[in-house]
């Protein structure tokens, strides 16, 4: 006998769109609002990317501060097994990786198949995240599945500064 999951009536469904979307377009003012009247700070859509995972990969600083000071878990991953950290370090957001580990992000964030948020950050470029992950711990000899180093990853994908960063 399989349980049902409850069905929710399309006012609840509205509204946590609504709370998505505040995430996602960075408006602290009312999700403080909604998290000082008891909102969950680890809401999550329907892709699994929580309220931290959307203010964090669109940029907004102190959104994510917001959410991650009401509870918000840092390490929360989405359905893909994408970490916070991992969208910061593609992105290349400096601050906000600055601010994911200052609320416990695990430095590697690696997805399931072994990428880690040195790979991402080596595949696209990104030298001054390079930096800061390695000097926050980060391992520059993590292997993903296949076996690949953010190295090789840089090197496959023409990152050259990436290259030259991973190579000091």
């Amino acid at each position: 006998m399989t349980e049902q999951k409850p069905q929710l009536d399309d006012e609840t469904l509205a509204f946590a769109q609504e709370v998505l979307d505040l995430a996602r377009s960075g408006n602290s003012e009312r999700l403080g609002q909604l998290l000082a009247q008891g909102l969950p700070a680890n809401i999550r859509s329907h892709k699994g990317d929580s309220l931290v995972m959307l203010a964090s990969y669109h940029g907004h600083l102190d959104t994510t501060r917001l959410l991650l000071q009401h509870g918000g878990d840092a390490n929360l991953r989405n359905s893909a097994g994408q970490s916070p950290i991992a969208g910061a370090a593609f992105k290349g957001d400096l601050a906000m990786i600055e601010l994911l580990l200052e609320f416990g992000a695990d430095v590697e964030g690696a997805t399931p198949d072994g990428k880690t948020a040195l790979m991402m950050a080596a595949m696209f470029n990104r030298v001054e995240v390079i930096r800061l992950l390695v000097a926050r711990g980060a391992n520059p000899q993590a292997r993903d599945a296949d076996g690949v180093t953010p190295l090789l990853l840089a090197q496959r994908m023409g990152a050259k500064d990436a290259v030259v960063a991973l190579s000091d």
